[in-house]
């Protein structure tokens, strides 16, 4: 008799292990899995969901999750973490081999691997590859194929190892190895905080966790530093493309409870490096993040060569068009409305803005309409 399935919770606590039958589907650019698995205390197989940067049949997880109920799969183990180990079981080992991980190893070869080798068989593709041509059918090419395989897989698990040691979640650890490849433990281990800057969706605050995890001191240089970034693109977020220094200074140290020396170090080291930029806005000096500078002086650029010449319209008279554009479209435009057509008229540039139903749209269809009339050719771009 079946085990009763725990019923369905919220708190993802609770814990399932088991070898893997088949993996029904597996996801290689995000990691995102479903797998048919044999699990401790169940007589018939279950399905868990999780994520995964490889995951082959005959392999054992242990998974954290709960069970939930899927409206089209029915129930599943939906796991928060996710973790893959080698086969110990000859079973395992024999569906491992068979999987297809290997390519040119089957079924077939997989049944000789384990009849020759037994449990031994991955010591002795790590350790004494050699050894395998005592399979009959295993020439050097196959031998070569499946050394490079297995140490793809050690690889894989030894960075997932390390990841979740260090308290990232599984889905996010697939992002940080399919970003980094087999670099990921050395460019996490020297520094954590690239993940603010290389992966989107991870910010300072998970980098920064990490860092802790790791033994990264609150004052070290590269803490401040990516602090200083974090401080600068959260004021990105709310439109700013940089930030008076005497603005900045605070706000990191508000952010990274360091003293005001440190601070002042980072933005020194990071100007340096040219990940920042210092400038002067009116009587304010500002930093920016280097990217957003460098797009807001190459908007400036093109406007200012847009600006240069002859406007495209010769010697619209604009009293006369705002009357016939007033009558066409059966309107009566406010005096700033009138203005505003006069500069635009007037200006081979011009910048039309203000709140919401203040007659932008109005103006703007006015423009279009005169500019129309003397058939001149219009793009409208939205972005």
């Amino acid at each position: 008799m079946t085990k009763p399935r725990p019923p369905q919770t919220d708190a993802p606590d609770e814990l399932l292990g088991g070898l893997i039958e088949r993996v029904t589907f597996h996801n290689e650019g995000n990691g995102f899995c479903v797998l048919r698995v044999k699990a401790r205390g169940h007589r018939e197989l279950v399905t868990v969901v999780g994520h995964a940067a490889a995951v082959t049949a005959g392999e054992w997880i242990t998974a954290s999750g709960m069970w939930v109920t899927d409206r089209d799969h029915g129930q599943q183990f939906k796991a928060a973490f996710l973790k893959t180990s080698a086969p110990t079981s000859l079973e395992g080992i024999e569906k491992y081999l068979g999987s297809g991980m290997i390519r040119g190893i089957g079924p077939v070869y997989a049944k000789k691997l384990v009849r020759a080798f037994g449990d031994q068989v991955f010591t002795v593709i790590e350790e004494q590859p050699e050894r395998l041509a005592e399979v009959e059918g295993i020439g050097p090419i196959r031998r070569e194929r499946m050394v490079s395989a297995w140490a793809d897989q050690k690889v894989i698990r030894e960075i997932m190892l390390f990841l979740h040691a260090h308290g990232v979640g599984t889905a996010r650890a697939v992002r940080i190895f399919k970003t980094y490849g087999t670099d990921a433990v050395r460019i996490l281990s020297e520094n954590p905080y690239r993940l603010a800057r290389d992966i989107q969706g991870i910010g300072f605050k998970t980098a920064d966790a990490i860092a802790k995890k790791m033994g990264i001191e609150p004052q070290a240089p590269m803490r401040v530093r990516a602090g200083i970034a974090y401080a600068l693109m959260e004021a990105r977020d709310e439109g700013h493309c940089g930030l008076p220094r005497e603005a900045l200074i605070p706000l990191a140290e508000k952010l990274l409870d360091v003293p005001t020396t440190a601070i002042e170090s980072a933005i020194q080291e990071e100007l340096l490096d040219g990940a920042i930029v210092a400038d002067r806005v009116q009587d304010a000096e500002c930093v920016f993040l280097a990217s957003l500078y460098r797009n807001e002086q190459g908007i400036a650029e093109l406007l200012h060569q847009l600006r240069t010449g002859p406007a495209p319209w010769a010697d619209i008279a604009a009293d006369t068009a705002i009357g016939w554009v007033q009558k066409r479209l059966g309107i009566a435009l406010a005096q700033s409305q009138q203005s505003a057509i006069r500069m635009v008229l007037r200006e081979k540039v011009a910048l039309i803005t203000g709140g919401p139903g203040v007659g932008k749209t109005t103006l703007v269809n006015a423009i279009l309409n005169i500019l129309d009339a003397k058939r001149l050719r219009i793009a409208c771009v939205f972005c």
